[in-house]
C-alpha cells in the first residue's frame, strides 16, 4: 500500500473518532482515472454510517447515489469519474445532522500502462502453476503471524504451513525463467485468516489483503513486476464463488442476501452444501431443485456460498478483479470453480475485464469431464440457449483425462492410443481449442507421475503432448523434477508436498540440481528442452495440426505451417519398430531433412522410421 494512502487512512481514523462514526474501511481502497466505463462504486464500512449523506468536495467528481445496506454499518456510493478526471486526492464528505461534517480523502491515480499492455497469456505461453506455501521460504520472519488465527508452522504436517512465500517465487524466477516458463500461476496469495489448513488460499477472509504469512502487497507488486522484467507473466488465481468463513463481513454481513442461505446462517442451522452438480447450467431437463442446491449451496460448510445477484456484492467482485489487474500489471486470471457462481454475473465479469483490457486472458476451471460441458463455457460457442460468457480459455480436464488412459492402458482396438486420437477429435465442438488450458496435473489431482503408475516413458510422452497438442501448456510446478504422491493416492496435503530446495535444511535442491537422482535431473533437462524448443516455434503456437490414427501402438501428430513441420511420436513398444512413412505422404516429409530435438540428431526422412525404443520422440525441419 503506498505510504501517502497510510497517511489518508491515519488522518481518516482520527477525524472519525471525533465525529463518533469510525469508518474501518473503503473499498476499494484507490482507484485509476481512464478506464472506459468511468462508474465506481465504493463500498464504505463504519459504525451508523448509514445514516450519513455524502457528497465529493471537487466539482469534477459526482456522487450519484448513496445506498443504505440492511445494516446501518454500510454505505455504497455510485461515483462518476470523468476520462478527464486529474490524478490525485479527491474528498468524500460526509454528513449527519447534528454531527460535525466529516471529509475523507480517496485517492485516483493515474493508470500506469494503456489497456493494450496488459497482454494475457495464450498458445505461445508455458505456464508454470505454484502452490506458493510449498514452494520456497524466502523469507522465515513472516512465517507466523501472532495475529491470525493459525499459528504454526509445521513441514511434517501435511496440512499445516510450511512457510512458503512471495519472497521464494522472487527468489527463484531465474530457474523459472531457466527452465522456459513464461508464466506464473500461484494459488492465491490473499489472506485466509481460518484456523486450520490456511495455505491453500482458496478461503479468502479480505479480497483486498495480501496474506501477511506470503508478504506484503509491495511485495506481490515486485513479484509481477520482476517477472514481466524477464517476460514472465503472472497469472492471478480468483475465487467469485465463496469466501471463508472467517472473512471480516460475516460478522455484520451488508444485505439480507449477500450469502446464501444467509439466514440459516445468522441462526445457526445447519448449512446446506452444494450438490455440485453443474450440468444444471447446460441441462436443459433440470428441475428448479437441482439448480438451487447446486447454484446456491455453500462449495464446503467452511467456505459461503456469495450470492451474486445481488448488484452490490456483483460490483464488488467486478471491481476487485480489476483494481488487482491495475495494481499487479497482471498477465491473466484463472477463476476457481468457475460453474458454481450465477453464469450470467459470470459472463458480465468477464465482459467487463475484456472490455477494459482486450488483449487480456481469463481460464475458468470447470472439471467435467465431457467436453460438451467444457465447450459451453468459452467465448464463441455455439451454445443452444444462446449463452456467451465471454471466457476466452477453458481448462481442459477431458482431454487431460483421455491423455492419462491412452498412455495407461494395454494396446487394443478401443483402448490405448486410439482414445488420445479420438479425444483430440472432439475439437470440432470447441470454439478456439488453441485457447484452451492443458496440463498433465495440478493443485487437485494426483501428480503426473503417480498417475502414469511412476513410468518416466509414459510421464515424458504427456508431458511432450501436452507441449505439442494445439493447447495451452501448464506444468505444475516438481512435475518436472517427477514429484509424486503414490503414497496417499488423492491427498492433496501430499499432492502439494514441498519443492526440494525450497528451505535452507534441505538436503536435495532441485533449484540447483545437488542431490537430485537420475532421473530426475534427467527429467528436468528433458522439460527444459522442450520448453525451450517450443518457446520458438510458431508452428506450435498457431500453425495447423493433423494427426494418424495410432497403429502398432504408436500415435504420430503434425503440427504445421508453410514449409514448417513438427512431428510428434509417441511409441508404446518395447522393443524396436520399423514405422512406415508412406501413409504420411500427404505432410510431404519424404526426403526432407529433420533433427530429433531430444537427441540433436539429423537424418533425411526416406520411406521407413526404425524407432529403437519405448518412447516420444520430436522432429523439426525448422530452427
Amino acid at each position: 500500500m503506498p505510504p501517502i494512502l497510510y497517511l489518508s487512512i491515519s488522518i481518516l481514523f482520527m477525524t472519525m473518532s471525533i465525529a463518533h462514526a469510525q469508518i474501518e474501511r473503503i473499498e476499494p481502497p484507490n482507484w485509476w482515472t481512464g478506464f472506459r466505463d468511468s462508474t465506481l462504486q465504493l463500498l464504505v464500512k463504519g459504525k451508523g454510517i448509514g445514516n450519513y449523506t455524502v457528497h465529493a468536495r471537487e466539482e469534477w467528481i459526482k456522487v450519484v447515489k448513496s445506498h443504505r445496506a440492511d445494516s446501518p454499518n454500510y454505505l455504497f456510493l455510485d461515483l462518476e469519474i470523468p476520462g478527464n478526471t486529474p490524478e490525485g486526492e479527491i474528498h468524500l464528505v460526509f454528513r449527519k445532522e447534528g454531527d460535525p461534517e466529516i471529509s475523507v480523502p480517496y485517492l485516483l491515480k493515474k493508470r500506469e500502462r494503456v489497456p493494450e499492455e496488459f497482454v494475457g497469456f495464450s498458445s505461445e505461453d508455458v505456464i508454470y502453476l505454484i502452490t506458493p506455501d510449498r514452494f520456497a521460504n524466502g523469507d522465515p520472519s513472516n512465517d507466523i503471524d501472532p495475529t491470525l488465527k493459525e499459528k504454526r508452522v509445521d513441514r511434517k504436517q501435511d496440512y499445516a504451513r510450511h512457510g512458503g512465500d512471495i519472497r521464494g517465487m522472487i527468489n527463484h524466477l531465474d530457474y523459472i525463467e531457466d527452465m522456459g516458463f513464461t508464466a506464473i500461476w500461484p494459488s492465491p496469495l490473499l489472506i485466509n485468516d481460518m484456523p486450520r489448513e490456511s495455505y491453500h488460499g482458496y478461503a479468502i477472509t479480505d479480497f483486498y489483503k495480501v496474506d501477511p504469512r506470503f508478504g506484503t502487497l509491495e511485495e506481490y507488486k515486485e513479484f509481477t513486476y520482476k517477472a514481466r522484467q524477464r517476460g514472465i507473466k503472472v497469472i492471478m488465481d480468483q475465487v467469485n464463488n465463496h469466501c471463508g468463513l472467517a472473512h471480516w463481513w460475516m460478522q455484520d454481513l451488508p444485505f439480507s442476501d449477500w450469502i446464501h442461505y444467509q439466514e440459516g446462517f445468522e441462526e445457526g442451522r445447519e448449512i446446506t452444501v452444494t450438490n455440485h452438480r453443474r450440468t444444471v447450467n447446460q441441462d436443459i431437463y433440470a428441475s428448479d431443485h437441482d439448480r438451487e442446491i447446486m447454484d446456491n449451496g455453500w462449495f464446503v460448510p467452511s467456505m459461503p456460498d456469495l450470492n451474486q445477484d445481488n448488484p452490490f456484492l456483483a460490483n464488488y467482485l467486478i471491481q476487485n478483479s480489476l483494481w488487482w489487474i491495475e495494481t499487479l500489471g497482471l498477465g491473466g486470471i484463472r477463476q476457481d470453480t468457475y460453474p458454481y457462481p450465477e453464469k450470467h454475473f459470470m459472463a458480465r465479469w468477464a465482459e467487463r475485464i475484456m472490455k477494459e483490457y482486450p488483449s487480456f486472458s481469463i481460464v475458468g476451471e470447470e472439471w467435467s469431464y465431457n467436453p460438451l460441458v467444457v465447450g459451453y463455457w468459452q467465448s464463441g460457442a455455439r451454445n443452444r440457449d444462446g449463452y456467451e460468457s465471454h471466457l476466452k480459455c477453458t481448462m481442459d480436464f477431458p482431454l487431460q483425462q483421455t491423455l492419462i488412459d491412452a498412455l495407461a492402458e494395454e494396446e487394443n482396438w478401443n483402448t490405448g492410443l486410439i482414445k488420445l486420437y479420438e479425444g483430440l477429435a472432439n475439437d470440432f465442438h470447441y470454439a478456439s481449442p488453441k485457447d484452451m488450458m492443458l496440463f498433465g496435473d495440478n493443485h487437485d489431482m494426483d501428480r503426473l507421475f503417480t498417475q502414469l503408475s511412476e513410468e518416466v516413458e509414459l510421464t515424458k510422452m504427456a508431458l511432450a503432448f501436452i507441449m505439442v497438442a494445439p493447447r495451452i501448456p501448464q506444468i505444475y510446478y516438481g512435475t518436472e523434477i517427477l514429484m509424486e504422491n503414490t503414497d496417499k493416492p488423492g491427498d492433496h496435503g501430499r499432492i502439494r508436498k514441498d519443492f526440494p530446495g525450497g528451505w535452507p535444511d534441505d538436503k536435495v535442491n532441485a533449484f540447483t540440481g545437488r542431490g537430485l537422482d537420475t532421473r530426475k535431473r534427467e527429467m528436468q533437462q528433458f522439460v527444459r528442452t522442450l520448453t525451450r524448443f517450443r518457446r520458438d516455434q510458431e508452428v506450435i503456437h498457431a500453425g495447423n495440426t493433423r494427426h494418424f490414427s495410432p497403429e502398432n501402438g504408436i500415435y504420430v501428430l503434425f503440427r504445421y505451417a508453410d514449409e514448417e513441420i513438427v512431428i510428434l511420436i509417441l511409441n508404446k513398444n518395447e522393443s524396436p519398430v520399423t514405422l512406415q512413412l508412406d501413409r504420411f505422404r500427404e505432410m510431404n516429409i519424404e526426403n526432407r531433412e529433420f533433427r530429433e530435438v531430444f537427441s540433436g540428431k539429423s537424418l533425411v526422412l526416406g520411406t521407413a522410421l526404425t524407432l529403437e525404443k519405448r518412447g516420444v520422440f520430436l522432429f523439426a525441419n525448422g530452427g
